[in-house]
């Protein structure tokens, strides 16, 4: 019992922190209501969640070498204190450079916890539970990232206390969750194991000169602009399509993310029975069936009814991709990692191109950028292995 009671004590504040770690997708609905804020166009309002995952690419491989000067808990701590940071600025202004800043300090404090977060729950958990727990880890993350559009949009319309933000309440209530679980985990003491020789940023280049390892990394920086894209994209498609306001087309991103937790959780359970390939072959038509319906529908059911299959179908993408590419190289899977998180830089190279794309023809240019995503993935079903 008293075995037990230590390790929840343990395994509770990290498990906190991964509901942090689903403040990121908060830009989504927030870069919708700075745009109506600000009266931006949508390549100026889809820089902001681009610039979010910009850090990706910069402080994924440098997390590894700084984890093993200060330790995991250490690096976790710091990525939570500038998540924490970066909160605040919101709460002090809504004009288009303190936006600018807040954004990227979320992405660099989530860079830091997507890098560290993961290999310090290892230390807390044993290995034949490690991946359930991870699974589980994925689920509090995702009930962050349905909860964001929701707050927002009740504190916009003034259905709970905003105390003059409006929709930027949502900052201050994750700003006193990021508290909390910074206060938890300084106070948690977890033993770690000596450090790992770090990867460099030489040794993940040079693993992009192996065809699968390359094919990998396209799909995921494929099937996190997709992610990211639908987030962004999916209230400017209703409002568009049906002319209803940004509150009530707000409700999309995390209807998306509702199904995206359901996939997510289905998947953990039918990944064990059946084989990666089919399985990810039959997600990338349900994403091929959205872009197709999304293109030619203009009813709000069919609107939704494809948002649903984009929230399923992309749910289990990332952690195909990211094992198969780890059975292709099992001997160097701290530099495969590496690359794979760097790999979320997709989430700053669609957003900017979809929002270029929307500027000239509406948001059924958006849709045409993410579609070339899913037939590249459409491309890399037939390469998976297994």
């Amino acid at each position: 019992m008293e075995q037990t009671k230590a390790k929840f004590s343990k395994l509770a504040p990290v498990m906190l922190c991964f509901f942090v770690m689903g403040f990121v997708d908060l830009v989504g609905i927030a870069s919708n209501f700075v745009k109506a804020d600000l009266n931006l166009s949508d390549s100026t309002a889809n820089f902001l969640p681009s610039l979010v995952f910009f850090w990706f690419l910069i402080f994924s491989v440098p997390t590894g070498m700084l984890m093993n000067k200060i330790g995991r808990r250490k690096t976790v701590l710091l990525s939570l204190a500038i998540t924490a940071f970066s909160l605040v600025l919101p709460i002090l202004g809504d004009s288009y450079p303190i936006m600018l800043c807040a954004f990227s300090l979320l992405g660099i404090g989530n860079a830091l916890m997507q890098t560290s977060l993961n290999p310090l729950l290892s230390n807390v958990v044993s290995g034949d539970k490690l991946a359930s727990n991870m699974t589980f880890g994925q689920f509090i993350k995702a009930i962050a990232s349905f909860l964001a559009p929701y707050i927002a949009t009740w504190g916009a319309a003034q259905a709970i206390p905003s105390f003059g933000l409006g929709w930027r309440v949502l900052f201050p209530i994750y700003l006193i969750v990021s508290l909390i679980s910074l206060l938890l985990l300084g106070i948690t003491r977890i033993d770690e194991e000596a450090p790992d020789k770090a990867s460099s940023f030489i040794g993940c280049v040079r693993l992009l000169g192996k065809p699968f390892i390359l094919l990998s990394f396209l799909g995921i920086l494929c099937h996190v602009g997709i992610d990211v894209g639908t987030n962004t994209t999916a209230p400017k498609i209703l409002m568009e399509q049906l002319g209803i306001s940004l509150t009530e087309a707000g409700l999309a991103t995390s209807f998306y993310f509702i199904l995206r937790t359901i996939g997510c959780l289905s998947g953990s359970f039918l990944l064990r029975v059946v084989k990666p390939k089919p399985f990810f072959l039959v997600s990338v038509l349900f994403l091929l069936a959205a872009m197709i319906g999304l293109s030619v529908f203009h009813d709000k059911t069919m609107i939704y009814a494809c948002i649903a299959l984009i929230g399923l179908g992309n749910s289990n993408v990332f952690s195909i991709i990211f094992s198969q590419a780890l059975f292709a190289e099992p001997e160097k899977k701290n530099e495969v990692s590496g690359l794979m998180i760097m790999g979320l830089f997709g989430g700053t190279i669609f957003p900017l191109l979809m929002g270029f794309a929307s500027d000239s023809v509406g948001q059924i240019g958006a849709v045409a950028v993410m579609s070339i995503g899913v037939v590249y993935l459409l491309f890399y079903a037939l390469k998976i292995r297994y």
